[in-house]
């Protein structure tokens, strides 16, 4: 179809409402439908990187209370969700009232000029994730509270007019591509609209009850949106004059920044029986075709079933099984923005441990999955000891075992052992060990790692036992990365490979006395016809 035809079609498109919306999509191969994202497929250096880390970061970090700051502080009134309980003022709401005032004077608006971003060097913190085995680098765009991090024409609550006055994706972009890596940007505004009308009301009970909030102000309503439609309380909102705005602003953002990758929080905007949405994925691959000699090198995340249009997201989740499409985890290493009162699962403090991170990447890549990890920054764009220190033991690990990882694809089976997770999003906490072992190949290598270090310095592995089939997994090699012989073992022919015994309960191998990680123990094993054993095994 020809770009005049295309944008004819688009400006006569009528939603629900009535509403004719313009959705110029920049010249290329793909059109916002789709029919025409079925011709797409991922990039190369996405499939190969394996690893990002993404800075979830923006005036949300001032509070030191989390994720959805600049929602809960108008929550006078919590609401089980399941029950239907009334809990009062939620922790947020009490916070801002003691700390900044009542949210019908001193709301939202007011706590986004504190965010100064005073100790941010991006070029310092690149280096350093770079080290930690970042292959790529996302940062974030503009988060639900509708404040962009960008220096925007369209919208006037952004980094460059306010808090820092810097063009934040700017400096992370130029940041990035001085060290190689590959750039993305992070979009949750096509769900800012209805998640932010809480900042309409106003208190239930209480001396203020029936004051509206600032948000009900119309002089605010470029920063909390005008009020919704009854009934409009989805995700996405059903509004074509929002699915507008939403539109020109996303495109500003991918045309002026050109991102490698643009990721979206929640499925494809507003649905994929809306042009919207689509119009803005073909936009961002035609923008990058335009750039790359008419091939697009950009990738789409969202939490939908892809395939193979874009890259399907799982917050805080994992694969079930090995994906014949890549796809992505999003995570973070404490909560979504600094929380000083946050406590993982599995350590009781802040953060999660290096373990944890290490171990998690493995068993996606053995999926086909990619790592995008949150680092969070303090509001002053500053990293924790323990964050910092939690970086360090990533770039020890990745250093020896990246070989295992990086450019590495699925083997048959993604692994065995007595963890297997069910896959889906919000379940990530897996208490792993070394007999969970995952594969991933390189050619006709295949690496074999464990989820640990053994006690016993033993790793049975059941999917290369002994067959019937004589020519069936015929073992050369085995070897540890990491391992090396010292100088005198070498004179006298000491080798780097590893004592193995191959039965038909499987390969055991004989680790050395020397341990190289807590993290994982990751072996390169060569030899023929490396293929599953017949036994119950994971897919």
């Amino acid at each position: 179809m020809k770009l005049t035809n295309l944008l004819l079609s688009l400006a006569l498109f009528v939603p629900l409402g009535g509403q004719a919306l313009d959705l110029p999509i920049t010249s290329g191969p793909y059109t916002g439908t789709m029919e025409s994202l079925t011709n797409y497929s991922c990039p190369e250096w996405f499939r190969d990187a394996k690893f990002g880390i993404w800075a979830h970061w923006g005036p949300q970090a001032v509070p030191e209370e989390g994720d959805w700051y600049a929602r809960k502080m108008y929550v006078s009134d919590e609401v089980d969700r399941k029950t239907g309980e009334h809990k009062g003022p939620s922790a947020d709401y009490k916070h801002h009232l003691e700390n900044y005032g009542h949210p019908s004077t001193n709301g939202w608006k007011d706590v986004i000029p504190l965010w100064k971003a005073e100790k941010w060097e991006p070029e310092k913190l690149m280096e350093l994730y770079k080290k930690a085995g970042a292959k790529y680098f996302v940062s974030m765009g503009s988060h639900h509270d509708n404040f962009f991090l960008w220096n925007s024409k369209l919208h006037r609550w952004n980094s460059v007019q306010m808090g820092p006055h810097r063009d934040v994706v700017s400096e992370w972009q130029a940041a990035a591509k001085k060290n190689g890596l590959p750039f993305g940007v992070s979009e949750h505004l096509g769900a800012s609209f209805t998640w932010f009308q809480d900042a309409h009301k106003s208190d239930k009970t209480g001396p203020l009850a029936g004051v509206p909030y600032d948000g009900a102000n119309s002089n605010n309503w470029d920063l909390y949106h005008f009020p919704a439609e009854p009934g409009d309380t989805g995700w996405y909102s059903k509004n074509p004059r929002w699915h507008q705005q939403w539109y020109d602003e996303i495109k500003e953002l991918v045309d002026n920044y050109q991102p490698d990758l643009l990721y979206s929080d929640g499925g494809v905007a507003f649905g994929t029986n809306s042009v919207v949405g689509l119009s803005q994925v073909a936009n961002l691959y035609n923008v990058s075709a335009a750039a790359h000699g008419g091939k697009s090198q950009a990738v789409y995340n969202c939490k939908q079933v892809s395939g193979g249009r874009w890259v399907q997201d799982y917050e805080r989740g994992v694969g079930g099984g090995i994906d014949p499409n890549p796809w992505q985890t999003d995570t973070s290493i404490g909560d979504w923005f600094c929380n000083k009162n946050y406590k993982d699962k599995q350590t009781g403090k802040m953060y999660c441990s290096p373990e944890w991170v290490a171990r998690t990447l493995v068993d996606i890549v053995s999926k086909n999955g990619n790592l995008l990890l949150n680092v969070v920054l303090r509001a002053d764009g500053s990293l924790d000891a323990d964050a910092e220190a939690i970086l360090h033991r990533l770039a020890d690990w990745t250093a020896v075992n990246g070989e295992a990882i990086y450019g590495s694809r699925p083997w048959l089976v993604y692994g065995e052992g007595a963890v297997k997770p069910k896959g889906g999003a919000f379940s990530e906490k897996f208490d792993f060990s070394a007999k969970d072992i995952r594969f991933t190949t390189k050619g006709a290598t295949l690496y074999a790692i464990a989820l640990g270090w053994p006690d016993n310095r033993k790793i049975v592995i059941k999917s290369l036992a002994k067959t019937s089939d004589a020519g069936m997994n015929k073992i050369k090699r085995v070897e540890l990365l990491g391992y090396k012989v010292n100088f005198i073992k070498k004179l006298f022919g000491g080798k780097c490979s590893l004592k193995f015994t191959q039965t038909a309960e499987g390969l055991t191998v004989q680790l050395p006395g020397n341990k190289i990680s807590d993290l994982t123990c990751s072996l390169r094993i060569t030899g023929s016809n490396l293929k599953p054993a017949p036994v119950s095994l994971p897919h």
